[in-house]
């Protein structure tokens, strides 16, 4: 969810990373507070529309986005269909869709520079305390970056074992996919060394002049 962009810009581009997140954060709980069935159903009416309204494109590519919950929706429908509660079923099913449309919404028109200044206010008082935020922020970022391109990097690995076998990618592929992040972690671990780490110097007290 973290790595979603939008392929077009929409008015909501534009709104604070904030009051964006304060919101979806408010939505969130009164959607799992909300009984009943119709909370869920309009929470997800209220998505949709949203969606639409930053176009076509945009809206088919927040459809794609909700990939990820079809495994989920069929568990909930065949189990829900033995137990005959299709009501329970439809609200659970309405309720998830509803939440993670939301957060993809707020991440596809949220820049990454803006989602970490919103972060760094939010750690602000405890960065007093002595929490280093500045690693928190920078593990934040290498997530968003490294998601993509590690996916990218095991569709290359499945298309080397397709080539090479009549066989089906199994789990063969994950000793060579762990050593491919192993050795782009230790990339940017070097890269992170080489500009001063993650932990900022301490200052140097000041020097005295004698007079």
């Amino acid at each position: 969810m973290i790595s979603l962009t939008s392929p077009v810009e929409t008015r909501a581009h534009h709104w604070p990373a904030g009051p964006k997140l304060v919101a979806l954060c408010l939505a969130t709980a009164l959607l799992f507070m909300t009984p009943g069935l119709w909370p869920p159903l309009l929470a997800l009416a209220g998505a949709a529309g949203l969606y639409l309204a930053g176009g076509g494109r945009f809206a088919r590519a927040g459809l794609r986005a909700l990939r990820p919950l079809w495994p989920l929706v069929l568990v909930l429908a065949l189990w829900h269909g033995l137990t005959a509660d299709w009501a329970e079923g439809l609200r659970i099913v309405a309720r998830f869709s509803a939440a993670v449309a939301l957060a993809n919404l707020v991440t596809m028109t949220t820049r990454l520079a803006d989602m970490i200044d919103a972060l760094n206010t939010l750690l602000r008082p405890v960065a007093r305390l002595g929490l280093n935020s500045r690693a928190l922020e920078l593990a934040m970022a290498l997530t968003i970056r490294f998601t993509p391109i590690l996916a990218q990097k095991g569709q290359l690995l499945a298309q080397s074992w397709r080539a090479r076998s009549p066989r089906r990618t199994n789990w063969h592929l994950v000793l060579p996919l762990g050593i491919l992040a192993l050795d782009d972690a230790e990339h940017v671990a070097e890269a992170l060394r080489a500009r001063g780490g993650v932990i900022p110097p301490a200052k140097s007290p000041p020097v005295r002049e004698d007079n």
